[in-house]
């Protein structure tokens, strides 16, 4: 129906007889001349309609914002004066010769033209219309430039294109499954995958050197602003390859993403320990663009008698870490109270600080309610260790390491966010010899990425000492996210026993779930290992917004529903009973109602 996309038209079709399709997004009546804005995907094209071309004026005349015109008529030069230089086609305008309403249109729920900002409730529930501005519509195309960019890239280096089962079995992959119901094996479920991961697995042993595939993985956990419990994965997995060469291959794919889409050029990524940044940055995904670190002064407060500091100092799981905001002596005592509210949050039971203003007058030049308690000693050791000078302000955490971590290191970012401390536009790395597990408060390990990842020591050494080993895991990070990660995985069926067993996974019930993963080990399996990249997460951060609801055409809301659909909604009791399921409802649930 349409020659051109309204985006495309320049003053190279000058004088060019061409037919738009689209939504009418401004209309204007200037002494009996009237103006349309057209729009579509690619943009805006100003079209003329003169009152002598009288059925298309009667046509224009009667639409009305969002209405879908089909108009056929000739490029031209605007008049002198009256380009813009803010739109790609601000050079020329159409003159509209016929008009042809192709379906009217009722007002929309919020202005598309001179869009304001409506509560994202009425978006996501209108999210039709809200997909039809040009800023969301920009979002998408560069979404869909990048998947193009990727399997450019990857099938280019002999990575084949192969698709997964969305309907697997339940694995401990960290978060709770979707269950889908079977109605012919009574009483079973499948679960959604949370990732492909066996599954790309069982391809490296099958021969299938060098997958990939962009896919929809699921994840029945609590929200944030940058998850979903549906989002894609860019995939990867290959054999014959060391963490090395595939933190190199994947490496070398975002550097080409972020030059084929947006134009941005990475140097080489550069490497930090998970121990390096947990010390430094009270996070193993940091923000680089941030220059603020944590630095340890237990050594210091073990010699102090206040306990909200010895306590920790002297606990081998505790942690006393300061954080110095150069400048940030401006604080108000409003503010000052507004962070010890947010690091609460985390865990922390509050938020000491010692403010420098006159460092040359020693401790006296301080202030702070917490001095009394260090000792003007212990408090001037603190300044030299941190460096701080007049007009800084320091931050303390202390409590159990964990605690410590996550509360300076939100606060670190925070900060970094409310002050504009950001020092450049992007800062890549990779985070590197994560530890193989965690300890749980009752003693037990948990793998701290999958039970599927190899440690970098022998099945012997990693059952003598579970708790320092060292995984080869590697993540990739972006300006405070994790955009991917993955691992080299265990290729030998002995070591992945090992870990099972180490993770209080019996024969019995490995031999359950993991029995097929267990066989292809025996069966010649490659060393194997690969990645993946949150799709959602990496589109977010080259548009520049810091929601995944932004990027995803329909996305849930923070409760994992989805307002446009009403999903999830009550099902059919047929279907119920064809599925051998009844539903319980909570008596005091239903009473309440």
């Amino acid at each position: 129906m349409r020659s051109h996309y309204c985006g495309e038209l320049n003053l190279s079709h000058d004088g060019q007889e061409v037919t738009l399709c689209g939504w009418v997004h401004r209309r204007r009546d200037h002494g009996g001349v009237i103006f349309l804005d057209m729009r579509d995907r690619e943009g805006i094209t100003q079209v003329v309609i003169d009152p002598d071309t009288e059925e298309a004026f009667a046509l224009a005349d009667k639409a009305r914002s969002e209405y879908v015109l089909k108009i056929t008529g000739f490029v031209r030069p605007r008049p002198e004066g009256t380009t813009n230089a803010n739109m790609s086609t601000g050079e020329i305008e159409m003159l509209a010769k016929h008009v042809e309403v192709l379906n009217e249109a009722q007002t929309p729920p919020f202005q598309i033209e001179g869009y304001t900002d409506v509560g994202e409730d009425v978006r996501l529930k209108s999210r039709v219309i809200d997909l039809r501005r040009p800023e969301m519509q920009e979002k998408m195309i560069l979404r869909s430039k990048v998947t193009s960019a990727v399997r450019a890239f990857m099938d280019a280096r002999g990575f084949l294109d192969v698709e997964t089962p969305v309907l697997t079995r339940a694995t401990p992959e960290g978060a709770r499954d979707y269950l889908v119901p079977s109605r012919t094996h009574e009483g079973k479920f499948f679960a959604l995958p949370q990732s492909p991961q066996l599954f790309k697995q069982m391809l490296m042993v099958s021969g299938f050197d060098r997958y990939y595939q962009i896919v929809k993985c699921f994840r029945d956990e609590d929200l944030r602003a940058d998850r979903q419990p549906e989002f894609t994965q860019i995939d990867i997995e290959t054999s014959f390859m060391d963490e090395a060469q595939i933190m190199g291959t994947t490496e070398e794919l975002v550097r080409h993403v972020f030059s084929k889409t947006k134009g941005v050029e990475f140097g080489e990524f550069p490497h930090m320990t998970y121990a390096d940044a947990m010390n430094r940055y009270g996070s193993d995904k940091p923000d680089l663009r941030i220059p603020l670190e944590l630095v340890d002064v237990a050594d210091l407060m073990a010699s102090v008698e206040f306990k909200v500091f010895k306590g920790p100092a002297e606990d081998p799981k505790g942690r006393v870490a300061a954080l110095k905001v150069t400048g940030g002596a401006q604080l108000s005592r409003k503010q000052i109270d507004d962070y010890t509210k947010f690091v609460s949050i985390y865990g922390a039971k509050g938020l000491a600080w010692i403010k420098v203003n006159e460092l040359e007058n020693g401790a006296n030049g301080l202030q702070s309610p917490i001095i009394k308690f260090l000792g003007d000693d212990v408090a001037m050791q603190i300044m030299e260790r941190l460096g701080a000078e007049n007009g800084d302000i320091v931050f303390f955490g202390a409590d159990r390491e964990k605690v410590v971590n996550e509360a300076l290191g939100a606060l670190r970012c925070k900060i970094g966010a409310d002050l504009n401390l950001y020092t450049k536009e992007w800062a890549p790395l990779w985070i590197v010899d994560f530890p193989m597990f965690e300890e749980t408060d009752d003693g037990k390990l948990t793998a701290l990425h999958h039970p599927f990842t190899a440690p970098s020591c022998s099945p012997e050494e990693l059952e003598n000492n579970p708790v320092t080993a060292l995984s080869r895991a590697y993540d990739m990070v972006i300006n405070g996210y994790e955009v991917g990660g993955g691992s080299v995985r265990i290729h030998r069926q002995e070591m992945q026993q090992t870990v099972f067993r180490l993770l209080s996974i019996g024969e019995e019930e490995q031999r359950e779930k993991f029995g097929f993963l267990l066989d292809a080990l025996q069966y010649g399996a490659p060393p194997h290992g690969g990645l993946a990249f949150g799709l959602d997460r990496l589109v977010m951060l080259l548009c520049g917004t810091d929601n995944i609801r932004d990027v995803i055409a329909f996305p849930k809301t923070q409760s994992a529903a989805c307002l446009l659909t009403q999903a999830p909604g009550e099902v059919d009791g047929n279907q119920l009973r064809d599925l051998n399921i009844r539903i319980r409802r909570d008596p005091a649930s239903a009473t309440s109602h």
